[in-house]
């Protein structure tokens, strides 16, 4: 007797059909971070873009997991939705702010401790909705928060 069933594939990258990028962040290899200076507001901005031929739009940011930096997708499902209302797109792009206050208040148990001289990193997932219904899990993006 021969094994001859199709299993099909195994491992596979899986990604978005219409690939969402960060491009205010920047990457050495890892997940993309932007730098946020606490003394200076502590603003913490990520702005997602889909490609403009994909021939969609981004309709909004619908649940947003916020933590440290070991957070997952699954996140999104466990610790709580960071904001209260969906964030509006704007064409093929959607921006979400919020501050280092913000996030010590809405995330107390995640400890931000700023090494003299260094940073300390917080980490983000966003679910962004398409206008034709479908979500996209963004990969973990990260603000590194210096003094």
């Amino acid at each position: 007797m021969s094994c001859e069933s199709d299993y099909g594939i195994f491992n596979r990258d899986n990604r978005p059909e219409i690939p969402l990028v960060f491009v205010n962040a920047t990457s050495h290899g890892f997940d993309p971070y932007v730098e946020v200076s606490e003394s200076s507001g502590g603003s913490i901005e990520f702005t997602m873009e889909i490609p403009q031929n994909s021939g969609r739009s981004i309709s909004e940011i619908r649940r947003v997991a916020a933590g440290g930096t070991a957070i997952n997708p699954g996140t999104l499902n466990t610790d709580g939705d960071y904001i209260e209302n969906a964030i509006a797109g704007s064409g093929n792009q959607v921006t979400f702010t919020t501050t280092v206050a913000e996030f010590r208040e809405k995330r107390p148990n995640v400890a931000i401790n700023i090494p003299a001289g260094g940073y300390a990193e917080i980490a983000f997932i966003f679910e962004v909705i398409l206008d034709n219904g479908e979500s996209i899990i963004s990969m973990r993006s990260r603000a590194r928060v210096f003094e």
